[in-house]
């Protein structure tokens, strides 16, 4: 009885639709009636409208519907909705597109050495037997420090001759001083007064022949040992090689200790003659290494003037600055030389640039998200691109990370097309 009663109100539901469909979309006048026929004229049958299907009344309403949906995914299209906890998630940074110099670089390779201005073979400059030796391979060291001592014979020889002249100064003073009073007092001749000053003179010369001849040894005058030379540090520096040991007999130009400033080093490359009309002496440069992620930014120093026999190409050279001892000798590194730079009016970084539907685009910031806008791309640097049209100065874009905001319009697309 119940499901009776539904099926019952359920078709009364439907002949009222179709009812009032067909009230809707009949035409309205005089031909719901019959017109009055004119005289002698058969009457014309009353012209009856005809129903309007409820499965018709849907399809009509189901096309404007479709209609309406169009309009709002065009407004819609390259459109991704995030939230600020979405953003900050997946990694979205956002910078301003401005100005830029645009700077185009050759990649070459190289390898950090020492710099050879601050690198110097320490040599004990006399022959003697080593007393003591208080430093070792890779100690820092500072200017004036202590290395090693040398007993050597020559050296005392040297301090006994400066003994000797500061000895006969003495006393040539002493005549001086006699010799003076003398003349003054009338009681001896000038001539011996004068040749007393002369002696004092000379001996004045022999003491500081004799202290130059220690200096240039690198020995103090004085010592309560008159045959120790001591090794000491000529600046500040890392001793980077060692070639002494206690008891050995070393010549004056034996190499004992190897030191270097490790505050700078070089990144030396080779260049290809072809490439040499592109890198100049003064360009900047940046040099990076396969081993970790740090960059050093430099200028080129030095370029050979001649190419090698071997090799055919030439020597050049980018100053470091290395205050953390990160850049060693020896380490393999991508020397990349500016040889090209132009002005940009507006710029983006180069990761920012995504291919969207075969075409450049660049996210940018809206309301509630970001928009996907098509750009035309000209120059482009080592890390910037620069953009002709489609995006105007100060706009701010995405600059990392796009290519997640890509992925989540390709999610939507591929949704809306299913």
């Amino acid at each position: 009885m119940a499901k009776h009663r539904i099926e019952s109100v359920r078709a009364r539901n439907a002949l009222a639709i179709a009812i009032f469909s067909g009230l809707l979309l009949a035409p309205v006048g005089p031909a719901w009636a019959d017109a009055p026929a004119k005289p002698g004229q058969p009457a014309q049958p009353a012209q009856t409208a005809k129903p309007v299907k409820p499965a018709e009344a849907a399809e009509h309403g189901h096309a404007e519907g479709e209609s309406d949906h169009d309009e709002s995914e065009n407004e819609e299209e390259g459109r991704v909705a995030l939230s600020a906890e979405q953003i900050a998630v997946a990694g979205i940074k956002v910078a301003v597109a401005e100005p830029a110099l645009l700077a185009r670089s050759a990649a070459f390779p190289g390898e950090i050495k020492f710099n050879a201005d601050r690198t110097a073979h320490v040599v004990p400059r006399m022959a003697g037997v080593v007393e003591s030796v208080s430093a070792d391979l890779g100690q820092q060291v500072k200017k004036g420090d202590l290395m090693a001592t040398i007993s050597s014979a020559t050296l005392s020889e040297l301090r006994s001759e400066w003994l000797a002249a500061v000895k006969r100064r003495d006393l040539a003073t002493q005549n001086h001083q006699r010799e003076r009073r003398l003349w003054q007092e009338k009681v001896s001749a000038e001539q011996d007064y004068q040749q007393a000053r002369t002696a004092l003179a000379e001996a004045g010369i022999a003491v500081q022949n004799a202290e130059q001849k220690l200096r240039t040894a690198g020995a103090s005058p004085q010592s309560k040992d008159l045959g120790i030379l001591e090794i000491r540090a000529p600046f500040d520096g890392v001793i980077v090689e060692k070639h002494i040991a206690l008891g050995e007999a070393l010549a004056d130009t034996a190499s004992i200790f190897t030191l270097s400033d490790m505050r700078t080093v070089w990144a030396e490359f080779v260049i290809a003659p072809k490439d040499l009309q592109d890198v100049r002496v003064g360009e900047r440069a940046r040099v990076a290494s396969a081993a970790f992620t740090e960059t050093a930014d430099g200028k080129v120093s030095y370029i050979g003037s001649l190419l090698g026999q071997q090799t055919r190409t030439a020597t050049a050279r980018v100053t470091l600055d290395n205050p953390d001892m990160a850049w060693r000798p020896g380490l393999f590194v991508t020397v990349n030389v500016v040889v090209q730079t132009s002005d940009a009016a507006v710029a983006v970084s180069a990761d920012a640039v995504q291919t969207i539907e075969d075409r450049p685009a660049v996210f940018v910031e809206v309301p509630g998200g970001f928009q996907a806008k098509p750009v035309t791309l000209g120059k482009q640097s080592d890390d910037q691109v620069e953009v002709l049209s489609g995006l105007e100065a100060g706009t701010r874009y995405v600059t990392r990370n796009a290519f997640v905001l890509k992925s989540e319009l390709g999610k939507a697309s591929a949704d809306h097309a299913h």
